[in-house]
């Protein structure tokens, strides 16, 4: 027969069981002690959070180390603490970026990538990252976590937003919270992009996610010799229809669509645009055009993205030192290619239905 554990026993194995269920502290590493000591020395103060590994949950987080209640704060996380635009382009790689991106607008993403990416690799460049304020807060990047795919299905925990008149991110409570408890962040509905800007993670199968199709991309499938083309794209302009123009898990956005369809107009078909712009339909023949116009850029956003991860793939072989940041965008593109081959599924439904 078995002996008993007895009390003394069983206590100690709720102890043992809980102690994993609630997380093993990780704030002792010296990747995390060199991030404190980063953060304190540009005005960050001590919180009650502490990184933790939650075994069989979600793997990396923060763990409170006390009772919180609904609506404290628990993060203020000083402006020069935060890698933004801004941040990267008053660095020594500022300059280089503009060069670089120049005559196209800075975006986030971009000056993020450019900073995060094959640009450092340059030599004359490389040596001023090393020492650039930038780099100091690249580090912090790397304990981030790379992917969470159960992020829309957490509880929401905490909520989180740029404080004007401090200077500073915050993040709050808005339920309350037991001792040693991960604490979870409501990511909101966010594509991607923005996921990786905000959070420095993707995820993937986001349903949030879709693929933007530049306007220049749009008109290269319209004639130039078209009369009215000058009068269309000014329409669309004037109506805010040249931007945000997407593919999406459940094909081409209406947006995208509706802009098509204009440019599809036929002459006699002109002074129709207005009923479009209000989800009208003008004929059978601008409908079919709109859809087999969608299908190739499609096509083309496929090849390209296609191009773009051969590329990256040969990167991560050639680059061991970038293969984190890599991996990121890798992955960016791979969501996107699974959004375009999903939209040209669909496009082809739906043209088969129209002829």
């Amino acid at each position: 027969m078995k002996k008993s554990r007895g009390r003394t026993g069983r206590k100690r194995r709720r102890k043992h069981l809980k102690h994993f269920m609630d997380g093993v502290n990780c704030s002792h590493k010296l990747e995390y002690i060199k991030l404190q000591k980063w953060l304190k020395e540009r005005g960050f103060e001590d919180s009650n959070l502490r990184p933790a590994e939650f075994w069989g949950k979600t793997g990396r987080g923060l763990m409170t180390t006390k009772a919180l209640q609904a609506g404290d704060l628990i993060i203020s996380l000083p402006e020069k603490c935060l890698l933004t635009t801004g941040t990267v382009l008053s660095s020594c790689l500022g300059g280089h970026i503009e060069t670089l991106l120049c005559p196209f607008p800075i975006s986030p993403l971009w000056a993020l990538f450019a900073d995060l990416g094959p640009l450092q690799e340059t030599p004359t460049i490389k040596q001023e990252v090393q020492s650039s304020e930038v780099s100091k807060v690249l580090f912090s990047f790397f304990t981030l976590p790379r992917v969470k795919s159960l992020f829309f299905f957490h509880p929401p925990k905490v909520k989180a937003a740029f404080n004007e008149q401090k200077r500073s991110y915050e993040i709050w409570t808005n339920s309350r919270c037991k001792k040693h408890q991960e604490v979870l962040i409501c990511y909101g509905p966010h594509d991607n992009q923005r996921l990786l800007l905000e959070y420095g993670f993707v995820a993937m199968d986001n349903p949030q996610s879709s693929v933007y199709v530049p306007a220049d991309t749009l008109l290269k499938y319209f004639s130039p010799l078209d009369k009215q083309r000058k009068a269309k794209v000014s329409i669309l302009k004037d109506h805010d229809f040249l931007e945000n123009l997407t593919f999406g898990w459940e094909g081409p956005s209406w947006r995208l669509l509706t802009a098509l369809k204009v440019l599809s107009l036929a002459a006699d078909e002109f002074s129709c645009w207005r009923r479009i712009l209000l989800g009208g339909v003008t004929s059978a023949r601008n409908e079919q055009q709109a859809l087999a116009t969608a299908a190739k850029i499609c096509q083309l956003l496929m090849e390209e993205t296609q191009q773009l991860l051969l590329q990256i793939s040969q990167l991560k072989r050639d680059k061991e030192t970038l293969k984190p940041q890599l991996a990121l965008v890798e992955m960016l593109h791979s969501e996107d290619l699974k959004i375009l081959q999903k939209s040209a599924e669909i496009l082809c439904n739906l043209n088969l239905g129209t002829t």
